[in-house]
């Protein structure tokens, strides 16, 4: 099937641009219909059933519909940096990663690539990968192109960033984020089912990612309440503690600051208290830079060579 009508007039996140990007044009994301890649590489911070003792074969996508102020990858979402590459080189990184050990490929901010990453798992895949394929999203998808990924994807790791929209607007410029994230989540569920587990290593699944922001407690109870009342123990919620702040976030005080260690472990309580039994959560120390990957182009070759 060609998606090419997908980047015609693009809707892939619910922001709706409809704008062509087969044309040069770009919207929100700032992406034409380029693949532009920055880091492909064996990756071991990821929760312990991703990376496992080799590492996740991750692959970060530059640009991004989010405008996070606080980003820690603002060098490849906001400021573009990567290299453009063609979908045969994007399926040939597939291929490496898994001949590096990798226990997954873990697609990185992929929505507005989302077309072009079909297409080169297809390829890919008849050449030969078999790992389990990861959609690490910041959830800002429609639910439109969640399904368009029914059988390409295996477990899905969308964030759930924040529960009121006064949030999601400040810090990420993300209107009507949290109505859209449990949209995309049930689509995801009614997907991949269940996680399921082999030596250690998710195979099937959604682990939903939430990072605890300073003064947002409450929001990120919210968040764990619709979470588990929506969907129980049919999905993993990790819990993220790694808050550290970057990029614009000296603009906005009040999270200009790191999480103090009794606030998340009061979050921890919570999620116990209400019944959460399946979840990862983070020891203290992962709030430094140093847990931000470099973004020099490993693994990735641009398109002209």
């Amino acid at each position: 099937m060609n998606y090419n009508y997908l980047l015609k007039n693009c809707t892939l996140c619910i922001r709706n641009c409809k704008i062509d990007r087969l044309n040069g044009q770009v919207g929100v994301c700032n992406s034409t219909d380029t693949l532009k890649i920055a880091r492909a590489k064996l990756h071991h911070w990821e929760e312990p059933c991703i990376s496992g003792s080799n590492g996740s074969g991750t692959v970060f996508f530059s640009n991004c519909n989010l405008k996070c102020v606080f980003c820690q990858n603002h060098s490849i979402s906001q400021e573009g940096n990567g290299l453009e590459i063609s979908i045969n080189r994007l399926s040939e990184i597939f291929l490496e990663l898994q001949s590096q050990g990798a226990h997954n490929i873990n697609l990185v901010t992929p929505t507005h690539y989302v077309p072009q990453i079909i297409e080169a798992l297809k390829i890919s895949k008849s050449n030969g990968l078999t790992i389990p394929i990861l959609y690490n999203t910041n959830s800002f998808d429609s639910p439109e192109t969640i399904k368009l990924l029914n059988g390409y994807i295996d477990v899905y790791l969308p964030d759930f960033k924040y529960f009121d929209d006064k949030y999601s607007i400040a810090y990420s410029k993300a209107p009507g984020y949290s109505k859209n994230v449990l949209e995309v989540i049930k689509e995801m569920v009614s997907q991949v089912g269940e996680p399921q587990f082999k030596d250690g290593i998710i195979q099937k699944g959604v682990i939903v990612r939430h990072l605890l922001l300073p003064g947002l407690l409450f929001d990120s109870k919210k968040v764990i309440d619709n979470l588990y009342n929506n969907f129980g123990d049919n999905i993993y919620i990790s819990f993220m503690n790694q808050y550290t702040p970057l990029y614009n976030a000296k603009n906005y005080p009040e999270i200009n600051k790191p999480i103090n260690p009794k606030i998340y472990d009061s979050l921890i309580n919570y999620a116990v208290n209400i019944g959460v039994k399946n979840g990862f959560i983070q020891e203290e120390g992962t709030n430094s830079e140093n847990y931000v990957p470099s973004f020099k182009n490993e693994g990735v070759k641009s398109i002209d060579s």
